[in-house]
């Protein structure tokens, strides 16, 4: 792949740094990258993995724009409400770059197409609002063997992680969270700062990109905790459950 003269300009950010170069931002561009939701975390998320360069991001989300959306969800816009968020995303990332391809998913993600969704892609990101979506993307990505970058925010915390758990030394994202809580928190109910989704969604980004080049330290294993009231990160080392029902080695 050969760059073209606004391509060279588009990323030369990237292109001067060792640890990516020309070679990394080829990479960048062929890459195939899926995204769960469109919302709080994806909004950052995608736009930061469009503006990198990622070649083709899918995305999954079956909702649509609401003015409540809007204190955190910097993808749309207001004159998009009531739009797919699958159209918004797509349109604000046209305005954006012509250099990348978005498949939207207008459906919502179920154990019956969760396989055939994340089959084509070469990492997943998860930023939905549910341990029902979580647990099931986790599994397929389990299943496929790709990674999987998951992140979760709420009131003033987030947290995420890179999970590998199909390799023998990582742990998988059941090792930490066994089952569904029997009453989950949501941000539609508890509140979220619209900001966090700014921080860990780019956070994602970031991985993601490590991830795709191979560079700097991975978060498989580790789990990250920000508390934005107290302007802490706390990086918790994470090993693999003997008695994990998924990954869970015992002979």
């Amino acid at each position: 792949m050969e760059f073209s003269d606004q391509q060279i300009e588009r990323y030369a950010r990237h292109i001067v740094l060792r640890e990516i170069g020309g070679a990394g931002q080829q990479k960048l561009l062929a890459a195939r990258v899926l995204c769960i939701g469109a919302g709080g975390l994806g909004s950052p998320l995608i736009m930061y993995l469009a503006a990198a360069g990622i070649g083709t991001i899918g995305i999954v989300d079956d909702d649509t724009v609401s003015l409540s959306n809007l204190q955190r969800q910097v993808l749309h816009g207001t004159d998009r409400i009531g739009q797919p968020k699958v159209t918004s995303a797509a349109d604000a990332i046209a305005d954006l770059t012509p250099d990348v391809t978005i498949v939207p998913h207008q459906l919502r993600l179920t154990a019956d197409n969760v396989d055939d969704l994340i089959r084509d892609y070469d990492i997943v990101c998860d930023g939905s609002d549910n341990f029902s979506t979580r647990f099931t993307v986790h599994d397929a990505c389990f299943r496929a063997q790709i990674p999987l970058v998951s992140a979760a925010i709420l009131r003033f915390d987030g947290q995420i992680s890179t999970y590998r758990g199909y390799e023998a030394d990582k742990p998988c994202y059941r090792c930490l969270f066994r089952e569904e809580p029997p009453e989950e928190q949501t941000c539609a109910r508890d509140g979220v700062l619209g900001a966090l989704g700014g921080v860990m969604g780019s956070m994602q980004a970031t991985e993601v990109v490590k991830e795709l080049l191979g560079v700097g330290d991975t978060l498989a294993g580790q789990l990250v905790v920000y508390d934005a009231l107290a302007a802490t990160f706390r990086k918790i080392r994470v090993r693999p459950d003997p008695d994990c029902p998924l990954c869970g080695r015992v002979e």
